[in-house]
């Protein structure tokens, strides 16, 4: 058992201590994901108010929706390889330092042209979640490496349910202390992440380390002697399957977030403070569940190791396609919100499971596996947003708004398309099932970090 006071990584996980060089870089490292991801969807709760001072249109919000995944892609593979060659706290410190720069500037948009490129620009900060992994897998032994990704993960990604929820505070109290008017208070709020940002840059270069036992510079870890770890990713076909499983939870999770509030709306009627708190319950389910999908697939890696954790997640994915195809299908309200709870809870835990193989695939590229697994999620996103836009049916609807006047409304029902998605997650589920029942020749047993 390894002492909190040691240089090595630990192999038990207590989230009330903040003792030793490992769990001070675990705080730390959640800590930044969480505003990171705060600055990610910092936007998104603000939206109403930049479309209409913008006039932006319904095509132009859903090409705004893609670029804010879709440069996420890109930054994860390439981050992923950075931080193996030069250490998890230098990268993590320069992503936040650029990043902070479109956050802070996006409030000086004056058309959407240039409000798509600050949003494809925030995009990149979705890289956070590849170091992030990174960086708890190095400070935990292989028998715990899945109960701290995925607590950290799940903590972090509350952080757009924070946003959601403060943003808009944050706004209009600029409108309070008189510095700006309610249609430019979008632009004033979204300073407060890009000085987060610039806050966290500084306390993870002072305070974290890249290894236990110290910083890559200071091992004399150089670029020189460290080998192509994006090609060791890409030739293991186990970093494809976990892929594609990433873009089946991962992908279908940001879509929920993006589309679930306007979903309860035009199908079942629902008001927007219903909506929101039926969209606000999913992500919630974060908090506990992607940290539990870790538990489980720790404990079921004990006994049966790397074969057991796949198996594991392939039925969590069969799983979550079912409980979407009857989301799909329902028309009640209720039963609707309980089958969103149901495969909400597949989801996340597909979430964590998929990061607790991820640390094993190859100890020698743990970052380049981590970018490539991650950047699937956001690619997933990306094409099922492009799903939406073909499954979505438009239908008109005689509505009564609040002063109780019947009038004619364009209404979107995305039934379709959540069926045809679930099915998509359910092939994906028995795709993965299939592969890990075929090849049983690889080995089980977990490998530390070299």
């Amino acid at each position: 058992m390894n002492s909190i006071s040691s240089n090595q990584p630990l192999t038990s996980l207590n989230i009330f201590s903040g003792k030793g060089v490992q769990m001070r870089t675990f705080h730390i490292t959640w800590l930044t994901f969480f505003f990171c991801f705060f600055a990610w969807f910092g936007m998104a709760s603000l939206m109403p108010i930049a479309k209409e001072q913008l006039h932006l249109t319904k095509d132009q919000l859903g090409n705004i929706q893609i670029a804010s995944v879709s440069a996420t892609i890109l930054a994860r593979l390439l981050v992923g390889r950075f931080v193996d060659k030069f250490g998890p706290r230098l990268v993590y410190t320069w992503l936040l330092v650029i990043c902070s720069a479109p956050v802070l500037l996006i409030g000086t948009s004056q058309s959407y042209e240039s409000f798509l490129l600050f949003r494809l620009a925030i995009g990149i900060i979705g890289a956070s979640f590849v170091i992030t992994q990174f960086h708890t897998s190095v400070m935990f032994a292989p028998s715990i490496k899945g109960t701290a990704n995925a607590t950290a993960g799940g903590f972090g990604n509350a952080g757009a349910g924070l946003a959601n929820i403060t943003m808009p505070l944050i706004a209009a109290g600029f409108v309070g202390l008189g510095f700006c008017t309610h249609e430019d208070s979008w632009r004033y709020a979204m300073i407060v992440p890009g000085v987060l940002l610039l806050i966290f840059a500084f306390i993870y270069v002072r305070y974290t380390k890249d290894l236990p036992n110290g910083n890559y510079k200071d091992l004399g870890i150089t670029n020189k002697n460290k080998e192509n770890t994006f090609m060791l990713a890409i030739k293991d076909y186990r970093t494809w399957v976990l892929t594609v499983a990433y873009a089946a939870c991962f992908g279908v999770e940001i879509t929920i977030d993006n589309f679930a509030p306007i979903y309860f709306v035009d199908t079942f009627s629902a008001s927007l403070k219903t909506a929101g708190i039926c969209a606000g319950i999913f992500g919630m389910i974060n908090i506990f569940a992607r940290p539990l999908g870790g538990i489980v697939a720790d404990k079921v890696g004990k006994i049966y190791g790397f074969s057991g954790k796949n198996l594991l997640l392939a039925l969590l994915l069969i799983l979550e396609g079912i409980g979407i195809i009857f989301f799909g299908l329902t028309h009640q309200l209720g039963v609707a919100i309980f089958l969103m709870f149901l495969f909400g809870m597949s989801l996340k835990m597909a979430n964590g499971a998929t990061y607790s193989l991820v640390p094993f695939i190859n100890p020698k590229a743990v970052g380049s596996v981590a970018g490539i697994v991650g950047a699937g999620g956001n690619i997933g996103a990306m094409l099922i947003a492009f799903l939406f836009k073909a499954k979505a049916v438009k239908i008109t609807k005689n509505v009564i708004d609040e002063s109780g006047v019947s009038k004619t409304k364009d209404l979107i029902d995305y039934t379709n398309a959540f069926y045809v998605l679930g099915i998509i997650i359910l092939i994906t589920g028995i795709i993965v099932l299939v592969v890990k029942l075929l090849v049983t020749n690889e080995e089980d047993k977990p490998t530390e970090y070299e």
